[in-house]
């Protein structure tokens, strides 16, 4: 079976590319042989855009997901637009970017909320603009505004953000990389993609980040909640 190229792994700034099509799914996707469309998983929502045949035909993408072996990756455009689509012709993918770039800011600043945070990571969701991690803490007080401040405080580093990959049996001897209680890091394919914060953060993860925590922008803390006895929802907001 040919499997899908992630193109977003290697350059998340990438918005648009050509691509072969390998088929289509009755749910009303199509399945491509490259794309720089993220699929949803790990919290972040799937991409949005545009699919454009070779005759200017233009379809909107609604989401993005994987196939049910996660080797492909299906772009949702409906039953009767798919119908349209044949194997092996060509079409040039149209990425949302302006929404994307939104989701990548939100969620290398929920990267950073977790080194404020240096608790066990139970959950977490990226929105337009806006995000959240749920925390397993003990009762104690969090102040808005403290985390708020040493959010941004390491927002204005302006650190390096890049990628690297590691062996599953590297990941398994370094179990404390992983925060995440509720999602594990994808394995299956030998290696792990870790993230790193230049001098501040190393986890692994699979979604899409910006360059440099600078182009985060100003963020702000908007809401705690109390979602159990050990239980905190931290929500975090773009101010910009």
């Amino acid at each position: 079976m040919t499997t899908t190229t992630l193109l977003f792994r290697d350059d998340a700034y990438a918005t648009a590319c050509e691509a072969r099509v390998l088929g289509t799914t009755p749910e009303g996707g199509v399945i491509l042989d490259r794309t720089v469309f993220y699929a949803q998983g790990g919290g972040q929502p799937g991409d949005v855009g545009a699919i454009v045949r070779a005759n200017g035909d233009r379809f909107d993408i609604t989401n993005t997901v994987y196939g049910a072996d996660r080797s492909q990756i299906v772009h949702l455009v409906g039953p009767e637009a798919a119908s349209r689509f044949e194997g092996g012709e060509t079409a040039e993918l149209q990425l949302d970017w302006p929404r994307r770039l939104r989701r990548m800011r939100v969620h290398t600043a929920l990267h950073l909320l977790s080194v404020v945070l240096p608790y066990p990571v139970t959950g977490g969701a990226i929105g337009e603009g806006d995000g959240r991690l749920d925390f397993d803490i003990p009762d104690a007080g969090l102040d808005k505004a403290e985390i708020t401040e040493k959010l941004n405080a390491l927002i204005q580093r302006d650190a390096p953000v890049t990628e690297r990959w590691i062996t599953d049996e590297e990941l398994d001897a370094n179990p404390g990389l992983v925060k995440t209680m509720s999602v594990k890091p994808p394995r299956g394919s030998g290696r792990v993609r870790l993230v790193e914060i230049e001098g501040i953060d190393l986890q692994p993860c699979g979604g899409t980040h910006v360059r440099r925590t600078g182009e985060i922008g100003t963020v702000a803390i908007t809401d705690i909640e109390k979602k159990g006895k050990q239980n905190r929802r931290v929500r975090m907001s773009l101010v910009d």
